[in-house]
């Protein structure tokens, strides 16, 4: 019988995609792949060590898997693992933890699934990891998240990513069309583009330091690809998202509107200790460009709250700065130390409850934000790519500009493109909709 295998990511799109194609990986060596709450063989569980809410769910997961079989083999690869092999390998029931380029031979060390009182390390100095493996996810979601580059030359004070990932590397050109071609031809109509600092793309697509290609060569290539109804771009550093760019997207045949672009404060002074490479006027320009070329566009933003020495006013002035801006919602991170970085040593750190106090401000702040922008498109026309899954007797979907929509459960909608005009806003802020009849669409 095959032994069977289970996954279980936490963090970013980039770490789906590459648990994806590591499970291809088991699928192509006789392994039979099942999901996480089930039974299983072998449990892999792709770590974030983002935040240190991410490090803390990872012993709950564990104990998820123990749950489901005692005598399973549980092995740990991501970030956190990289960051911290020794500290995951100390967990109770962890067997085996793989680093940042040993996770893509993971079936190169099975051959001994007996437990251990103390898990197995196999983890690389961060500066080997300096070659490039494609990934993209299939199979268990509408859109597909398609890696194009991975690791960051950027220092930012406050983050790990470089230390887990290493440096700014980019898949080829090729391959990337390549993948985007496989992904169609699976009949998945959504494509967004992921990794570490993708603005970067073209680093060291053939194992040098210089741009083979730009981020813009890889768009307008990727919206020849035939078949593909809809890319998207995932987060993106308002320093590298250029006005060609944004026009480009504006005009493309596959690109939707909708932009993620991390600011983190909406102070300057922060922005300079956190070594951020743009000051607030560079960002709201981006934003302005934007909605002048696409003014029903979806901005999503990240910011962090409670950095070391954020006073009350430099706080205020993030809330105000993010108030006044056209953009759609956040994504609020409540600031935590990380060690070996440059942050943690900082003096002047922010009380706990300061920080939760000014990242519960800011989440409001995102409920009205995202609300006023589905105000903005009651009324207009769009078109719809509903999901798989039944979720509470409900089907969801999402438009090309990120406006989520539901309507009661029909299986005959999975993964179908449809137009309609949106309506009103029901009590969750999601949208009631009307389909267009095929007469009148656009």
């Amino acid at each position: 019988m095959k032994k069977k295998v289970a996954f279980y990511t936490l963090g970013c799109k980039l770490n789906y995609s590459e648990t994806s194609t590591i499970a291809r990986s088991f699928t192509n060596s006789g392994y039979e792949s099942v999901d996480f709450e089930q039974w299983a063989d072998i449990y892999v569980i792709n770590t974030c060590s983002v935040t240190e809410n991410a490090d803390k769910r990872f012993k709950t997961i564990v104990k998820k898997a123990q749950k489901s079989n005692p005598e399973a083999f549980l092995i740990a690869i991501g970030c956190y693992a990289q960051l911290k092999p020794e500290e995951l390998a100390a967990v109770d029931g962890v067997d085996l933890v793989l680093g940042a380029t040993e996770k893509f031979k993971i079936t190169d060390y099975l051959n001994d699934l007996s437990k251990n009182d103390h898990g197995e390390v196999h983890s690389c100095e961060i500066q080997e990891a300096d070659f490039y493996v494609g990934s993209y996810s299939l199979g268990d979601r509408t859109r597909a998240f398609l890696k194009v580059q991975d690791g960051c030359d950027y220092k930012c004070t406050y983050c790990t990513i470089p230390l887990a990932r290493g440096i700014s590397r980019s898949d080829t050109l090729s391959n990337v069309l390549d993948n985007a071609k496989e992904i169609s031809a699976q009949g998945i109509k959504e494509i967004v583009l992921t990794g570490v600092n993708i603005g970067d793309y073209g680093k060291g697509e053939f194992g040098n330091k210089r741009h083979e290609h730009t981020f813009l060569e890889l768009v307008q290539a990727l919206d020849k690809v035939e078949g593909v109804e809809r890319l998207r771009i995932s987060s993106i550093e308002p320093n590298l998202l250029k006005d060609e760019t944004i026009r480009f997207v504006s005009k493309s045949n596959s690109f939707v509107p909708h932009f993620h672009i991390p600011l983190q404060s909406g102070s300057n002074e922060i922005l300079k200790r956190m070594r951020r490479r743009y000051m607030r006027e560079l960002y709201c320009d981006r934003v302005a460009s934007i909605k002048k070329s696409m003014p029903h566009a979806c901005i999503g933003v990240d910011v962090i709250v409670g950095f070391p020495g954020e006073t009350e006013e430099q706080f205020l002035e993030t809330y105000n700065f993010l108030n006044e801006l056209e953009i759609s919602y956040l994504h609020v991170f409540t600031y935590s130390e990380r060690a070996n970085t440059e942050a943690a040593q900082m003096q002047d750190p922010v009380p706990l409850k300061i920080r939760q106090k000014r990242s519960k401000m800011l989440r409001g702040l995102s409920v009205k934000k995202r609300r006023a922008f589905y105000e903005s498109q009651l009324g207009t026309i769009r078109t719809v790519l509903f999901e798989r899954e039944n979720k509470e007797g409900y089907i969801h979907g999402f438009t090309e500009n990120y406006v989520k929509v539901r309507m009661p459960w029909d299986p005959r909608l999975c993964n179908t493109l449809h137009e309609v005009e949106l309506k009103e806003i029901d009590e969750e802020g999601l949208v009631r909709f009307d389909f267009v009849p095929e007469e009148i669409r656009v």
